[in-house]
């Protein structure tokens, strides 16, 4: 069946990097384009960026650009997020999530990781 596992959360100090796992099993993980979405502390779910299959295209929320980088590893199965000069607003719950088919913004979203919660502290 199909699993998505992250991993890489924690605390963090404010301004410093971290970089998010998720390991994908039980799909060909290179035929599905893969997608970062975070959940807030009582806030609703936040579409964060996505990245093509295979051709490193990604896309990006607006208030992501710049510090955010999504990257994949196909050989590995594993997709990543890179969070650069965090900020408290990036406490979260961070899930790695399946595109059903091509772009997830047009076509959704359908299966889910557990997610892994950041705490950003000064």
């Amino acid at each position: 069946q199909v699993q998505l596992v992250e991993s890489g959360g924690g605390s963090v100090q404010l301004g410093r990097s971290l970089r998010l796992s998720c390991v994908a099993s039980g799909f060909t993980f290179s035929a599905y384009h893969m997608t970062w979405v975070r959940q807030a502390p009582g806030q609703g779910l936040e579409w964060v960026a996505e990245i093509h299959a295979n051709n490193g295209e990604t896309l990006y929320a607006d208030p992501m650009k710049g510090r955010f980088t999504i990257s994949r590893d196909n050989a590995k199965n594993t997709l990543y997020l890179q969070i650069d000069n965090v900020r408290p607003e990036d406490t979260a719950q961070y899930y790695c999530a399946r595109a059903r088919t091509g772009w997830a913004i047009y076509n959704g979203l359908d299966y889910w990781g557990e997610g892994t919660l950041v705490t950003v502290s000064s």
